[in-house]
């Protein structure tokens, strides 16, 4: 019974955070998110295009990163906070939220996956589901990132 009031707090608290986030800083949230999360994709991707000499450890040290901070996206695009500062996101975000929070669920599935699978060291398995979290990133930037 403790249990479940003190989710119920939490819930409600962060109901309520969310509810009081001015725009400018979701945005600033979301942007600094992605910016952590590039700085550990980019060296993922130069292993996995032969740019840099594969390193299994510091692979999954990095895919780690990802798959930590992939389900901390989406509590950057509150509503309302498609104003207040220039961005990237698309309107569609806020107008299909729900397609749009599904395709983030599913870049933290892969992303989940490829932490896992680096720690076995396989590169072959790796380069496959490399692919696989890449392509969700891909389908949320083709609907929902403005060029």
């Amino acid at each position: 019974m403790r249990l479940v009031s003190a989710l119920l707090i939490l819930l409600a608290t962060s109901q309520i955070a969310t509810a009081q986030t001015k725009p400018e800083d979701a945005i600033k949230y979301r942007k600094s998110v992605y910016t952590v999360l590039l700085w550990n994709w980019m060296p993922l991707n130069a292993m996995m295009r032969g740019r840099i000499p594969f390193d299994a450890d510091e692979f999954s040290r990095r895919a780690d990163r990802v798959a930590a901070l992939a389900p901390q996206l989406l509590e950057g695009f509150p509503p309302g906070s498609n104003e207040g500062a220039p961005t990237e996101a698309k309107a569609e975000i806020w107008t299909d939220f729900t397609d749009f929070s599904a395709k983030m669920k599913d870049l933290e599935t892969e992303s989940a996956a490829l932490a896992s699978i680096a720690k076995g060291g396989d590169e072959a398995a790796i380069k496959a589901q490399f692919a696989k979290t890449g392509g969700a990133c891909k389908a949320c930037h083709d609907k929902y990132k403005a060029e």
